[in-house]
């Protein structure tokens, strides 16, 4: 598929989502980045700022099988992977999958949960595949999980461990919209005349795959590259910094660049497209010292401040990697 087509066909998906989620094209950008990226992203915001209605919103316009999950402090590992049962007419145990078979997963509320539940998203998110009593279940292509969470300070969250965090490509906020964007959230649910939006899709799912496969010809000159790279080194020597952001945050900044610059209509990466997915991208794989969180410093901060000290290149030299 050629690139244009790609920019072409995620500009309709993002213009159909938008006329449900009023107001937050940057917002869905970066969801849908994260998406063509190949990627899982994490919704954190307060309750009642559409997240659960983008996922669905995103799962009807990119033609993919969606399942939601809610999750409470009861759920168990097997309520998400699936678990052996007996069946008594072939005297054998047989396999039934968890909800996490499918294109399009919604973990909702995922840090309402115990961190052993939890934890078995870990091999679905990285591996793309379920362990399950010894047996290996590889999950379809493709396989998203689009995750929301309520602000930590709320009662009954569980923080997501570090190596849960690192799973998600990207992190997005929300944020509460403008009296004229409430508005039209009221406006359009009277001109619908029904609580439910359904969304006709733009694509299907096999589209989606040539889309992600397609970003793979876009070009990273060698100097963006190492400026990703000396990005994510940078948050591991801050000083408000306890722990950095790993080399999978680089990697993530290579994915989402990428998919951002074909959104801007371009097949090559600009410093500016790494510069804008840097606080998606970092700011949730950062630990701040005790004294800073304490003082309330936000990571996507420190982010923003290493953003400003290293300095983004201005070469134009062919990728190196393109002559191997």
């Amino acid at each position: 598929m050629e690139l244009s087509e790609v920019g072409r066909l995620a500009g309709s998906v993002l213009d159909r989502v938008e006329t449900v989620v009023v107001g937050k094209r940057e917002a869905l950008e970066t969801v849908l980045t994260g998406i063509l990226a190949g990627g899982h992203v994490l919704l954190e915001d307060f309750p009642g700022l559409a997240k659960t209605l983008t996922a669905r919103s995103f799962a009807q316009t990119l033609g993919l099988d969606f399942r939601r999950l809610q999750f409470t402090p009861d759920l168990l590992p097997a309520d998400v992977t699936g678990s052996f049962l007996y069946n008594q007419r072939s005297g054998e145990f047989d396999f039934r999958p968890g909800p996490i078979f499918t294109d399009l997963m919604l973990a909702d509320e995922i840090n309402r949960t115990p961190p052993k539940t939890q934890s078995a998203l870990l091999e679905a998110m990285q591996e793309r595949q379920v362990s399950v009593e010894g047996v290996t279940h590889p999950l379809t292509t493709p396989f998203h999980v689009l995750a929301t969470a309520n602000p930590v300070e709320y009662e009954g969250t569980y923080p997501l461990p570090e190596a849960q965090l690192d799973r998600f490509l990207l992190r997005v906020s929300f944020g509460y919209p403008t009296p004229e964007e409430e508005w039209q959230v009221l406006s359009k649910r009277m001109a619908r005349r029904q609580e439910e939006a359904l969304l006709d899709p733009v694509v299907d799912a096999e589209t989606l795959v040539s889309m992600q496969k397609a970003l793979e010809d876009v070009a990273v000159d060698d100097s963006v590259g190492r400026y990703m790279v000396e990005l994510t080194a940078a948050t591991r020597k801050h000083p408000q910094v306890q722990m950095g952001a790993s080399p999978r945050g680089s990697l993530a900044l290579l994915l989402t660049s990428r998919a951002r610059a074909v959104l801007q209509g371009r097949d090559y990466v600009i410093p500016e497209d790494v510069k804008h997915m840097a606080g998606p991208a970092l700011a949730h794989r950062i630990s701040l010292r005790p004294e800073v969180w304490l003082r309330k410093v936000e990571p996507s901060a420190v982010v923003a401040e290493v953003c400003a000290q290293v300095h983004a290149p201005s070469s134009a030299q062919l990728p190196s990697y393109s002559t191997r």
